[in-house]
């Protein structure tokens, strides 16, 4: 999936990115069931090329109660795996301080230890919440203060804002439909 074809001009600044956000039509949570493949929209967040360097493939809802919210491929690519936010997560705020990590891949290593990091049992769920003053699908991480709203781009994609706990601003990415990968 790349990025530009999904937009007439890639937002590249957060207020650009929340323009488009902004803009976009609410989506119902039955909207987001199925698997999705994503990508980061890079607006300058500290976060911006985490995601991007860990290898990170999507996110798969099955169902309001049944959302695994980071999927990696599997080592040689024929399907996906559910890797346990909570690992992720704790890593996260030292991350943002090493901008170097964010330039190096580390899918390798994480790939490597999968049968660690891997969850078989869903690790969020899927709800409406209001953002910005809208009604839209959130996906609600079940171990950290996280809420991932989404709003359509087009009946196979939808932008997402991050809503971070102390975080000044969202971090923004982008799910197109893909379900060519199974999970395991």
């Amino acid at each position: 999936m790349l990025v530009q074809d999904l937009f007439s001009r890639v937002p590249t600044t957060a207020a650009e990115a929340t323009e488009v956000f902004d803009a976009s039509e609410a989506v119902d949570p039955d909207f987001m069931l199925g698997t999705w493949r994503g990508a980061e929209l890079p607006t300058g967040h500290p976060l911006d090329g985490l995601l991007a360097a860990s290898g990170w493939w999507g996110k798969q809802f099955v169902d309001a109660e049944t959302v695994h919210p980071l999927l990696f491929p599997t080592r040689d690519g024929s399907a996906l795996w559910a890797f346990n936010p909570v690992l992720a997560f704790s890593v996260l705020g030292p991350a943002t301080k090493l901008p170097g990590l964010k330039k190096r891949s580390f899918a390798a290593p994480i790939t490597r230890l999968q049968p660690l990091l891997r969850t078989r049992s869903a690790k969020a769920r899927l709800r409406t919440t209001r953002y910005r003053g809208v009604d839209s699908a959130t996906m609600l991480y079940d171990q950290a203060p996280i809420n991932d709203v989404f709003r359509r781009l087009s009946d196979d994609a939808v932008i997402g804002a991050m809503d971070l706990r102390g975080s000044p601003r969202p971090y923004f990415f982008v799910l197109c439909r893909d379900d060519s990968l199974k999970l395991v």
